[in-house]
């Protein structure tokens, strides 16, 4: 096997391997990853075999002779094709760990690929982790719905949606990221004093690039736009990569008309929904009240693990 550092010649390689990938997304697509590479120092690993065909590769980032499962996405260990047996994954850490001992690198710290994403099964990685006493260092919770089963909303959101009914609200696609960027950031900065993990030129670019992927669904009143969704899907799987109610939008449960047309329309031919994390400190702090909203959709918890691995 032999291990050779992600530079530009490699693109195309990388891209057709990740759409082969049996725990695929969209954004591990180099153009995906590239949007943000003014911020991190990309050192994405591809594996080759004996025969030189790419068997696998590993989205990071390098810091501080830290190797990082990529800190600039949600989640990514190794992505691998339907050939990647267990006894191989073995030997790809072993692989991967001699060569960074030999540039200096300290550890790994890898985050997983929650199962909800894997289009086949896939946990090779998490087995070659145990059995290379890898740490587990942090366990966000994501609540997800599973779409292939009945869908149970609690008597509240019933209600709540049928509020909404009455309200004559319209939900519907939209490309208009301005009006909705505007929503997000007024939101986020009155009630939590944060920003947008993107900015809006990055969002308009990306879905620009993956417009079956990056969706976004507004409800209105009057004309007036007063709760958005912008989502992520990917082959099995829709994410709600951002949620956003207006204060009308709250009083008149506008949010959660617009999340019941997402699951019983948009998704209706996925497998899962998911809502996407409830903690904070590293997993540490649970946020009851923003998880307690997403089940009462129906949805149950999925974990992200972090790990961490030293190199010896």
């Amino acid at each position: 096997m032999k291990v050779i550092n992600y530079s530009r010649e490699y693109k195309t390689v990388w891209d057709n391997f990740i759409k082969t990938a049996k725990n695929y997304h969209f954004f591990f697509q180099r153009d995906y990853m590239e949007y943000h590479k003014d911020r991190f120092e990309d050192f994405s690993l591809l594996i080759f075999n004996e025969k030189q065909n790419l068997i696998a590769v590993l989205p990071a980032n390098k810091k501080d002779n830290i190797l990082y499962s990529h800190q600039g996405l949600t989640f990514g260990g190794f992505l691998v094709d339907n050939k990647m047996k267990t006894e191989t994954m073995l030997e790809i850490f072993e692989i991967v760990k001699n060569y960074l001992k030999e540039i200096k690198i300290k550890k790994i710290v890898y985050k997983c690929i929650p199962y909800i994403y894997h289009i086949l099964p896939s946990e090779e990685d998490r087995y070659a982790l145990f059995r290379n006493e890898a740490k587990l260092i942090r366990r966000d919770v994501t609540s997800t719905i599973e779409l292939t089963e009945q869908v149970r909303y609690s008597q509240g959101k019933k209600w709540g949606i049928n509020k909404a009914r009455k309200e004559f609200i319209e939900t519907f696609e939209s490309k208009n990221y301005e009006m909705f960027w505007d929503l997000l950031t007024s939101v986020l900065e009155s009630n939590h004093k944060v920003k947008p993990v993107h900015k809006l030129e990055e969002m308009q670019k990306l879905a620009g690039l993956y417009p079956e992927n990056i969706r976004l669904f507004l409800a209105k009143k009057d004309e007036n736009v007063i709760s958005g969704a912008l989502i992520y899907e990917n082959q099995n799987i829709v994410h709600a990569q951002y949620l956003v109610n207006s204060e009308m939008g709250r009083e008149i449960r506008a949010l959660d008309l617009l999340i019941d047309y997402l699951i019983k329309n948009v998704c209706k031919n996925k497998k899962y929904f998911d809502f996407g994390i409830s903690n904070e400190e590293a997993g540490k702090y649970l946020n009851t009240s923003l998880i307690a909203q997403k089940e009462e959709f129906g949805a149950r918890a999925v974990v992200h693990d972090f790990y961490e691995l030293e190199i010896r």
